[in-house]
């Protein structure tokens, strides 16, 4: 009885997904960026390189453009409150594939270390081995428009506070506006409030119509 031939398996657990990945460990003033790449003198090894880079303007575009002449094919950030934007929007308009993943997701995968250098080479690893799972981050469009409906409530709601807090200081003042008109943002109400600061306190004067009621 003639023994099976064993069977060879390939195991594509840790096989990579990406050749040439950067990560950039954010902080508020500077990102620790470490890129992975084949390594130029030595078959099937790797390289990774390391470096400090200013949350600046010119400096992550500097390093957009170097990137991409390096053939960078995912740079992963990580979601730090919110000093991850530049470096996201910079990056993607140089035309790079970016990905922001959650803090805590990179973090709960074992052998994470404790330096900002140590953790750039953890994210890159991480990257080039398809181990990262991206969050969602809006196409440009939609940022803009999200952007633009925040800024008009904020203005609304801070228009209401400060009618609200007219109102208050005419009450303190023993000025019963709102009993003669329906709100202050009415014409009527706002000539009135204009001829107080001009000095006029005659009421007959004020408001020449009946009181409703």
């Amino acid at each position: 009885m003639s023994k099976a031939k064993p069977q060879v398996i390939d195991d594509e657990e840790h096989e990579r997904v990406h050749e040439r990945v950067a990560a950039v460990d954010v902080a508020k003033d500077a990102g620790m960026v470490c890129t992975r790449t084949p390594h130029p003198f030595r078959p099937g090894a790797r390289r990774s390189t390391v470096w400090t880079v200013k949350a600046r303007m010119g400096a992550v575009r500097a390093l957009g453009r170097q990137l991409k002449r390096d053939g960078i094919e995912m740079v992963t950030l990580e979601s730090t409150s919110d000093y991850w934007r530049i470096w996201f929007f910079v990056l993607e308009a140089a035309g790079l594939a970016v990905q922001l993943v959650n803090a805590a997701q990179a973090r709960n995968l074992p052998g994470r270390p404790k330096t900002d250098k140590l953790d750039a080479m953890w994210l890159a690893r991480l990257t080039e081995l398809g181990l990262l799972r991206a969050s969602f981050v809006p196409p440009k469009a939609i940022r803009d428009l999200r952007d633009y409906t925040r800024m008009r409530t904020r203005l609304t709601q801070e228009r209401t506070r400060c009618w609200q807090r007219l109102e208050k200081l005419l009450e303190a003042a023993l000025v019963k506006l709102s009993s003669v008109a329906s709100t202050l943002t009415t014409v009527s109400a706002q000539d009135m409030i204009k001829a107080m600061i001009a000095g006029q306190r005659d009421p007959h004067q004020l408001a020449p119509w009946p009181a409703p009621g």
